[in-house]
């Protein structure tokens, strides 16, 4: 659980098919841990109520997701649905849960992606038209003073701070592991050949490796998740000043949609952007007009050893006989 906070968080989310795909297979989570008050594409239809785009932090936090869906006819979608709804209701299980509620935000987060692959393994083995589906699952949740990061797949997360942009997460595809290694250059990745190759996938098998990450929030900070169709067209750089020109989130989520559909738009376009501003949190420190390297320590979150390793659909119904009293 995270303490009470006196910061605000503006967001906005939006999502877009694109100019060649015939349906959306992508998907967002902007989600009230502490009142419950969800947004996905499915929930909520036209323009959202204030208490959606203007967050409270309360004592369970926020969470914000992107995921982006894959497999044959309606399967992606399908895929990213259950993606943000099966770890929407299990982060609010866990939280509620007297056996869970003791780990911290960092583990019901991971139990929380974990369960929703489950979830989507059994969907995909036990109905044929939704074989092979999968999804990318990048998530922020913003808990106490702190973000924490949750990636599988190749979707995104960016900090913006201090007017300088940073990728958080990293992808989990081929080509991210080339140019991480030094086999390919950021230029050279982006003509890659399997450069839509990921290495995880939400459902592609009963077991899956969450990486989480997290880090301090600091005063303005921005945080923008977003799936490959805007990442593959739009620079961090070019995100960067878009966010932070723009009148309004909401207008700065379109401009990002547009920018990537005039240069081809072939995959749908998902982004969410978060704003965090209060007097309770640091200030970023400065050197010589660039942020310190120290505001942009990002701690990798081993996992729990308490935490169950053998997830089952029914580690909920029977939590008291799944964990060792602390």
């Amino acid at each position: 659980m995270s303490d009470e906070t006196s910061f605000g968080i503006t967001a906005y989310a939006k999502t877009d098919v694109g100019r060649v795909r015939s349906g959306n297979e992508d998907n967002f989570l902007v989600l009230n841990l502490s009142t419950a008050d969800t947004w996905t594409l499915d929930r909520v239809s036209g323009p959202p109520p204030e208490n959606l785009t203007n967050l409270t932090q309360g004592h369970y936090g926020n969470l914000a997701a992107v995921s982006d869906g894959m497999g044959g006819a309606l399967a992606g979608e399908v895929a990213s649905g259950l993606a943000v709804d099966s770890v929407r209701d299990r982060m609010l299980e866990l939280q509620s849960s007297p056996a869970f509620s003791r780990f911290p935000f960092s583990e019901r987060l991971r139990l929380a992606v974990e369960l929703a692959n489950l979830h989507i393994h059994y969907e995909s083995l036990n109905n044929a038209e939704y074989a092979g589906m999968g999804a990318t699952f990048t998530a922020v949740g913003v808990s106490g003073d702190s973000a924490y990061f949750a990636q599988v797949g190749d979707s995104r997360a960016y900090l913006f701070r201090g007017g300088v942009v940073r990728q958080i997460t990293r992808d989990q595809s081929l080509v991210g592991q080339l140019v991480e290694s030094g086999h390919l250059t950021e230029d050279e990745a982006e003509q890659y050949a399997f450069k839509n190759v990921i290495l995880q996938a939400l459902g592609a098998s009963p077991y899956i490796n969450v990486a989480i990450s997290k880090m301090p929030l600091k005063n303005r900070d921005t945080l923008l998740l977003c799936s490959d169709g805007l990442s593959g067209k739009v620079k961090g750089e070019e995100m960067l000043s878009i966010v932070e020109s723009a009148p309004s989130l909401e207008a700065a989520c379109g401009l990002l949609i547009d920018m990537a559909n005039k240069r081809g738009g072939e995959d749908n376009i998902t982004v969410v952007v978060l704003h965090i501003e209060g007097d309770s949190l640091a200030e970023p420190t400065h050197f010589d007009d660039n942020v310190t390297l120290e505001d942009w320590e990002v701690e990798s979150v081993a996992r729990d050893p308490a935490l169950p390793q053998d997830v089952d659909s029914n580690l909920l119904g029977g939590e008291d006989d799944t964990l060792p009293e602390p």
